[in-house]
């Protein structure tokens, strides 16, 4: 169970928002749920919330305009977490949301035993796709994160030692709060390295910089620069 937790909640039913609370209580101790009803309600208390930890995005809210509320908010808090919440359950939609920035999928018709462990598993750094997706997913078909090239090293050179050893972190699925006790730095200060590290390798979310970075050898990069402040 985790300590602490701020949530937002984004769904226009209100019973709905109640049975995510609950999902939220079962994970967490001392948890703040934020709720909103549209796009433009999600996005005012997204980026007037600095302790936000994660996000709870209905597709189907007012304002949302398919995927394109998701990018909208994507690009407003680029560092915290989206977890998409939807009654839809196409393989083709779980994809395209992942693409566009969200870390997860849980599907409303999913048990509520279901929807903890999945944000179990996306609060400590990892990726929830329903099921059905993963057995389905393959190199030919595959979207989404499965389509994300590597980073090159002279994009990587770009990145302050303070940027790769957060992005070191963030490549073994630990979470904000994980980095920021490793590395002695205050959440915020991680949120503001994982967005400027997004936006240097040209990737929308957490999930696709984890993807893009498998492989490289952090320990020949982290050797320290002549002059470098990080």
């Amino acid at each position: 169970m985790l300590d602490k937790l701020d949530v937002l909640i984004a769904d226009d039913h209100p019973l709905f928002r109640e049975a995510l609370t609950d999902v939220v209580r079962q994970i967490c101790r001392d948890y703040r749920c934020l709720e909103a009803c549209s796009l433009e309600e999600t996005r005012s208390l997204a980026t007037v919330s600095p302790d936000l930890d994660l996000i709870l995005l209905d597709l189907m809210m007012p304002g949302m305009d398919g995927n394109a509320g998701l990018r909208a908010l994507r690009h407003d808090v680029p560092a915290v977490p989206i977890v998409v919440v939807s009654a839809k359950t196409e393989r083709s939609v779980v994809l395209e949301a992942i693409r566009d920035g969200a870390i997860g999928f849980i599907t409303k018709t999913s048990p509520r035993g279901v929807m903890v462990e999945a944000l179990m598993q996306v609060m400590a750094g990892g990726i929830y796709l329903p099921p059905e997706v993963v057995r389905q997913f393959d190199a030919e078909t595959g979207a989404g994160t499965a389509a994300v090239p590597r980073v090159p090293r002279d994009v990587l050179t770009t990145l302050t030692r303070k940027q790769l050893l957060v992005l070191e972190r963030l490549a073994r699925g630990e979470s904000n709060k994980q980095i920021a006790r490793a590395l002695s730095l205050a959440e915020p200060t991680v949120k503001a390295h994982v967005s400027a590290i997004l936006r240097k390798l040209n990737v929308r979310s957490r999930a696709n910089a984890i993807v893009a970075s498998n492989g490289i050898d952090f320990s020949n990069l982290l050797v320290p620069r002549d002059g470098e402040r990080s």
